[in-house]
């Protein structure tokens, strides 16, 4: 038993949510011992489906704080599936249980982004170990959505110490200039894998706060992608992305978001994967969204 005790650890570590409360430590630290996930892991078979397209690219200006009464600006543009998962009917047999399985937002809050579709949100930030084991398994719910559904991705900023609102900046840019979900393997590889944009120091603990990467670090990431680096810096820099900051910061408060990843279903539900099992929590989005369409 004691020699399996290290194996456990390390699975519940891959396992455990990044929190907003600084109490619990460290996300980043956490990722030293965490095994990786798979998708093989999740329990629902994927389905050619939809993907997020980028909005078009956006020129660059000068800014500053975001004011809070400037129109709300869309984070992802409406998909364009292929061919979509076929749509579920809704069928509650008590398997999920609302207050267990996942939490009912009251009141309903605005969708991330214009679409008229059902909105499955991830909350997540590429600096949150937690997410990194689960985006494999997320990648997988986005191609099992229905053609009425729509995968969006909202970042969160709330552990600074390890360069989150730096990497929240960094993907509301490459969103505005097309170039986000065709890096997002990348980002994660670079914090993760390479490390290049890494909050953690080789030796281990986390770099101080001058040395964590910045802007025009992780401008390179985005350049293997057709990114201008300037281009990348300046907008990121813009009052634009200072407004989309903002909101994004204002809708993970809204639905009560405190740790990443969390799934949210078109303003009105939310579960954490990290509670509900990663393999559940596509069969769980689909059960949403289908009790959503039905008006249930």
């Amino acid at each position: 038993m004691l020699k399996r005790l290290p194996i456990l650890c390390a699975a519940l570590l891959a396992l455990a949510a990044c929190s907003n409360n600084s109490d619990t430590g460290s996300a980043a630290q956490q990722a030293e011992t965490a095994p990786p996930a798979t998708a093989a892991s999740a329990t629902a078979p994927a389905a050619a489906g939809t993907a997020t397209t980028e909005p078009a690219p956006a020129p660059a200006s000068a800014g500053t704080a975001a004011d809070a009464t400037a129109p709300a600006p869309a984070q992802t543009a409406a998909a364009t599936p292929a061919a979509a998962a076929d749509a579920q009917p809704f069928v509650d047999d008590g398997k999920w249980v609302e207050g267990k399985d996942y939490q009912r937002i009251e009141p309903a809050q605005p969708k991330v982004s214009g679409t008229d579709k059902i909105e499955v949100v991830e909350v997540f930030s590429y600096g949150c170990p937690a997410c990194n084991q689960f985006h494999p398994v997320v990648s997988q719910l986005a191609k099992s959505l229905p053609a009425s559904a729509q995968m969006v991705y909202l970042p969160a900023s709330f552990i600074p110490q390890e360069n989150w609102p730096t990497l929240q900046r960094a993907y509301l840019t490459a969103q505005v200039l097309g170039v986000a979900d065709k890096a997002n393997d990348a980002m994660y590889d670079a914090v993760w894998k390479s490390q290049e944009i890494s909050a953690m120091k080789p030796t281990g603990g986390l770099k101080p706060k001058a040395a964590l990467p910045t802007i025009d670090d992780i401008a390179k990431v985005y350049a293997k992608f057709g990114a201008d680096p300037k281009e990348f810096a300046a907008v990121a820099n813009s009052f634009s992305i200072n407004t989309k900051m903002k909101r994004s910061d204002e809708l993970v408060k809204a639905y009560g978001v405190d740790g990443t990843p969390t799934i949210v279903i078109d303003g009105k539900y939310r579960f954490a994967p990290t509670e509900v099992g990663y393999g559940r929590s596509i069969e769980l989005a689909q059960w949403l969204v289908a009790k959503e369409a039905a008006g249930k």
